[in-house]
């Protein structure tokens, strides 16, 4: 018996070689691999899921049909439309306001409403004292017929961008007014 384990301990114990894989490591190896197969096939939707929004192609500003061109007058008018949009997977509608009119030469063109100021609504001759004006009844910036500013507000009225078609006046994105640079 003591022959026998003499024996054994004489015999040189050869390492493993690099090229070997032994039983733990084949199953560890394995079962990691399919854990992380499983793992990436339930995140990747999820993740897909949550950056959609961001991954969508934002199209070039639509237009909407507000009004018809010949009703259109030098004198500014206001419209109401409507505007679908989407925010992330959320639809909705929102109303938007525009001061649209005609100039001496036939152009037309739409304002935005919203004051350079702090964001009130102007209105168009809304103030007997300044006649011929668009005016905010909040802190009482006042713009010309082009939207340019007269008083409080440091930058003009903002528009947007028009397009004629049909017999329709379209309007798009809203962009910095360039009609009150022609007027100074």
């Amino acid at each position: 018996m003591s022959s026998l384990n003499e024996e054994e301990e004489s015999l040189p114990q050869e390492p493993p070689s690099r090229n070997e894989m032994s039983r733990r490591q084949f199953l560890t190896y394995t079962l990691g691999g399919a854990t992380a197969f499983m793992g990436a096939g339930v995140i990747l939707p999820m993740v897909r899921f949550a950056v959609d929004p961001i991954l969508q192609k934002k199209g070039e500003g639509e237009f909407i049909k507000v009004a018809e061109a010949s009703k259109i007058t030098e004198e500014p008018q206001e419209f109401t439309f409507e505007l679908p949009q989407q925010d992330g997977w959320y639809a909705s509608t929102a109303m938007l306001t525009a001061w649209i009119r005609k100039d001496a030469n036939g152009d037309i063109y739409a304002l935005s409403p919203i004051c350079k100021h702090l964001g009130c609504t102007v209105g168009w001759n809304n103030n007997k004292a300044y006649p011929d004006e668009y005016h905010c009844p909040c802190h009482g910036a006042r713009y010309t017929k082009q939207g340019r500013q007269l008083a409080v507000a440091a930058k003009p009225l903002d528009q947007y961008t028009t397009k004629i078609d049909g017999g329709w006046v379209y309007l798009g994105e809203i962009v910095p007014n360039t009609v009150s640079a022609k007027e100074a």
